[in-house]
């Protein structure tokens, strides 16, 4: 692809991440994956206390770093962990009690397609990972 061609590409969009037959082109997955690597950590940091998914979420983070799930599946697991670091989603995290329930819905939806990639290890790293935070 040229220079030129690169800048005209049209951008990706917020609702491209979640899109199961964009998740593994490329371009898209490239993206989720500098979303969720620069993303990730600061915004569990802040809302592990809040949000009583965390677990959920951090056993998708684990399943999608490991290099034995598929790699359809972490195409999925980083498209909707992209999902959880956007600053603009459906609903805004701001508001109390129902600003994660998007968030929430498509974590759930997610482990209810992938389960089976998301192994006991995944779970207990996050379980681990959830007192450490709990410690600090």
């Amino acid at each position: 692809m040229t220079a030129k061609a690169k800048r005209t590409a049209e951008p990706i969009r917020p609702e491209d991440v979640l899109d199961p037959s964009k998740a593994l082109v490329p371009s898209v997955q490239r993206v989720n994956e500098v979303r969720v690597s620069r993303g990730f950590w600061p915004k569990i940091r802040r809302t592990a206390s809040k949000i009583p998914f965390a677990d959920q979420v951090l056993s998708v983070w684990f399943a999608a770093r490991d290099p034995q799930t598929p790699t359809a599946a972490k195409g999925l697991m980083l498209g909707a962990l992209a999902y959880f670091v956007l600053p603009a989603d459906a609903i805004p995290d701001i508001f109390a009690g129902v600003g994660f329930t998007d968030d929430a819905a498509v974590i759930a939806a997610l482990i209810a397609t992938l389960g089976a990639n998301i192994k006991r290890r995944h779970r207990e790293a996050a379980e681990a990972t959830l007192e450490r935070m709990r410690d600090d």
